[in-house]
């Protein structure tokens, strides 16, 4: 789903927009992710299970702008990729009141109130399909940064997948569940 641009300045005064990535910043984007996954332990994969190659990230993109539910965002600094983000919404009749949102922010951005300006348009788009009413999110136990972020969203934990998640040192973290009601 393609999305007008949405220009707006950083806490420090830097400029930056989010928009939807084109076919020319894939390699950006595999880097980006490959930065994220060596930042934290709270994404989903390790910078060596990003393998994804230039061909198939281009695909991905081109996929996510031809899409009428889902969109892909990234927030663009400086011409660097700070971050991306993701907003699906479901199809099937049974489903199709709710949207999943995802987001990931490199570290030296935080702070900057990319991500809120992320949520902000996720949340803008999931509104704009009337039949959803409610927005679905996951995140990694301990990861209370992003925790408070969802919260000043709106959202809520619902409930936790015990143990999903596993680190190469064998510990095992819990994955909560968060929604947002829309109101409608």
């Amino acid at each position: 789903m393609l999305i007008p641009e949405v220009c707006f300045q950083l806490k420090d005064g830097r400029d930056a927009v989010i928009r939807n990535p084109k076919e020319e910043d894939a390699e950006a984007m595999l880097q980006m992710l490959y930065t994220l996954a060596a930042e934290t332990e709270f994404t989903i994969r390790y910078p060596e299970e990003c393998d994804y190659t230039l061909e198939e990230e281009r695909h991905i993109l081109a996929q996510n702008n031809a899409s009428a539910h889902q969109a892909m965002l990234i927030c663009e600094v400086e011409g660097e990729i700070a971050g991306s983000c993701m907003v699906s919404v479901c199809t099937r009749i049974k489903t199709r009141h709710r949207a999943s949102v995802a987001i990931g922010l490199v570290q030296k951005y935080w702070n900057q109130g990319i991500g809120t300006k992320m949520f902000q348009e996720m949340i803008r788009i999931a509104e704009g399909f009337s039949e959803v009413s409610q927005i679905e999110l996951a995140f990694i136990e301990g990861n209370t940064r992003a925790q408070r972020l969802y919260e000043k969203q709106g959202f809520r934990i619902v409930g936790v997948y015990p143990n999903a998640t596993r680190l190469k040192d064998g510990t095992l973290l819990h994955e909560y569940i968060m929604i947002k009601q829309l109101q409608r």
